[in-house]
């Protein structure tokens, strides 16, 4: 092989990885996502959701949300649960707030595989506003504007799916600016 096909097998093969670099499983906290893992098995890679992963422990919802599912799961950040009041989280993480805590993360999940592109089909469908009934009897508002889901709660909060479509074996994640309340 002469040097001129040697460089060009050389570019073709440099190409050729640097394309799979596009297929990559997408990050989330610095973690790799991978979709043959369940929702707790790559929550636990994300630095950016180590509240979410605490609280989910600290609400026995593991292995929930380790099981068959579908779920589709809107995972509040760090950042997210910072911005609740001063002693917020750390009421909920006591044992005797148990109920309140389990109330407030199944109202961010929904029994069934949503994609942000089936979100924003069932917006157009109700002309702007979606309902979304929650694992944990909440019903959250969906809209959007341009290619940014959103969601609001029974309280008016609203909370932008900062990255959509992290796909998993049993469901799919969105991440989420702020934590959704359930009306008080």
């Amino acid at each position: 092989m002469n040097k001129f096909h040697s460089a060009v097998l050389a570019m073709t093969m440099s190409i050729g990885a640097a394309g799979l670099a596009f297929a990559a499983n997408p990050m989330v906290g610095g973690g790799e996502m991978f979709p043959e893992k369940n929702i707790i098995e790559n929550a636990v890679n994300s630095k950016d959701h180590t509240t979410l992963v605490a609280a989910v422990k600290a609400a026995g919802l593991v292995e929930t949300l380790q099981g068959k599912g579908p779920f589709t799961v809107f995972a509040p950040t760090n950042e997210a649960f910072a911005a609740l009041p001063a002693g917020t989280v750390e009421n909920l993480l006591k044992p005797e707030n148990k109920d309140m805590l389990v109330k407030i993360l199944t109202c961010h999940v929904v029994g069934a595989e949503a994609f942000a592109k089936d979100v924003r089909k069932m917006v157009d469908d109700d002309k702007g506003m979606h309902p979304v009934k929650t694992a944990g009897g909440c019903t959250w508002t969906a809209m959007y504007e341009g290619d940014k889901v959103m969601l609001k709660d029974e309280n008016g909060t609203i909370a932008n799916v900062t990255i959509a479509d992290v796909d998993q074996s049993n469901g799919v994640i969105h991440v989420i600016d702020k934590v959704l309340l359930p009306k008080m």
